[in-house]
């Protein structure tokens, strides 16, 4: 219903809620406009793909849809004279505040445009005719146009929330409200300001949290103690197995680490004529026991009923050296070692070998002085082990000496390495002065 100027009330219309649901009127003032008339129905493809911003499932429906000026109503089933079919759902689209524009990026299909709510909601509208679908284009644009025209007059809608409210006041004797929107609408100045105050608050508190994580962790970093003050609390104890040997020896004020010398003497003392002893593969996961009480420096009898198989002791031996940073035979040894063994002469073979594990430093050349004469002892029991220093060299060769780069042939390296272990294993009388003991 349209009022005239003249059927206007004296005083203002109550912007209470219960008066709002009790009218449906368009207000007029002199620069008023002729409100669109309602556009009759048609059914259109429609989809709704966001609503208050929140994204939804494409589900295109072919609903029944109608338009008049103020918004935008959409049935599953054909409105009929009387009203909605009953059970019929109907959504409804504002079209105040709302834009609408074609896309080709929200769909494949041709002739789409969508129309964006001013509450985030957002639908998606398609019909195969071009002609059928520019027209609902237009007729809806030229709807969102007058609803938000700025001389469109005082609109007000039956709606039970303040999203309707006048944006303009054009009633006789009071004055216009300034075009911009803050004037226009203090409410939503001061709901704006207040979102805009929270969200600085939020912006800030999640910056000073970060800064107080990192400047913590800066602190907590210059202040940790360092690797020796830990060491001599006893918080972090060096470990035997992957141990440097000198580092080990140091630690333990010997020449020779103490778990090498007491898996020797457990091997002197029930293992020399056990049948494939250091060639025979002991309980992998005994071994690794084992490795852990050496690790824990914790009190260890290899006399005990649980370290009864000698292979277990053979092989922690083994992985000891194995895990070595650095071998047995060092790095920087490692090609002397090789030229000295592709010595044809024997005499001349024997004293270039020599001479170089007598450079060696004294924990390697200890350690390996108490191996090799070890070894010599198992050799002594071939016959009931069944060990050759062909078999213990395959054994040891690789396990205590390797080049610091593999950049070589790995075949040809595994050649030398164990020529150089049955060298030193066959001479180690006259290179370690056994007979001289």
């Amino acid at each position: 219903m349209v009022l005239q100027e003249s059927d206007l009330p004296q005083k203002l219309i109550s912007r209470h809620r219960r008066n709002q649901s009790q009218h449906n009127v368009v207000v007029t003032g002199a620069a008023a406009f002729e409100p669109l008339a309602e556009v009759k129905g048609q059914h259109v493809n429609v989809t709704k793909i966001s609503e208050s911003g929140k994204k939804q499932r494409k589900n295109w429906t072919w609903m029944w849809t109608e338009l008049n000026s103020e918004q935008l109503l959409v049935y599953k089933e054909r409105q009929q004279e009387t009203g909605p079919k009953a059970g019929g759902k109907t959504d409804v689209v504002p079209l105040c505040g709302a834009v609408i524009e074609w896309t080709k990026e929200k769909s494949s299909r041709k002739n789409v445009f969508q129309i964006t709510t001013h509450t985030g909601s957002e639908y998606l509208l398609q019909v195969d005719s071009y002609s059928a679908a520019s027209k609902w284009y237009d007729t809806i644009r030229k709807a969102i146009d007058s609803s938000t025209k700025p001389d469109g007059g005082f609109l007000l809608r039956k709606s039970n929330s303040t999203e309707y409210l006048p944006r303009h006041s054009s009633l006789p004797g009071h004055s216009s409200a300034s075009p911009s929107a803050k004037q226009r609408n203090p409410a939503h100045r001061r709901s704006i300001n207040m979102f805009s105050s929270s969200k600085l608050k939020h912006s800030s508190s999640d910056s000073s949290d970060k800064n107080g994580v990192r400047n913590r962790l800066k602190k907590f970093i210059t202040r940790r103690p360092s690797m020796k003050t830990l060491q001599e609390k006893g918080l972090i104890r060096d470990r035997v197995f992957g141990c440097h040997l000198s580092t080990l020896c140091g630690r333990e004020g010997t020449t020779v680490p103490k778990f090498v010398q007491i898996c020797v003497d457990a091997v002197d003392k029930r293992g020399l004529e056990v049948d494939g002893i250091y060639r025979v593969s002991g309980n992998l996961a005994t071994i690794q026991k084992l490795r852990f009480i050496v690790d824990e420096e914790e009190d260890l009898d290899l006399d005990h009923s649980q370290w009864e198989d000698i292979h277990v002791i053979t092989g922690a031996l083994k992985m000891f050296f194995r895990e070595l940073p650095e071998p047995l035979f060092p790095f920087r040894f490692f090609q002397s070692f090789v030229e000295a063994i592709k010595i044809k002469e024997s005499k001349d073979k024997i004293q270039a070998v020599k001479k170089l594990i007598q450079e060696l430093p004294k924990p390697n050349k200890d350690t390996m002085k108490l191996l090799f004469v070890h070894l010599h002892r198992v050799l002594a029991f071939s016959r009931k082990n069944l060990m050759s220093t062909q078999g213990i060299s395959i054994v040891f060769g690789p396990t205590l000496m390797w080049p610091e780069l593999d950049a070589g042939n790995m075949a040809v390296n595994m050649v030398y390495q164990n020529q150089i272990v049955e060298f030193v294993l066959i001479e180690s009388e006259y290179i370690f002065n056994l007979d001289r003991k």
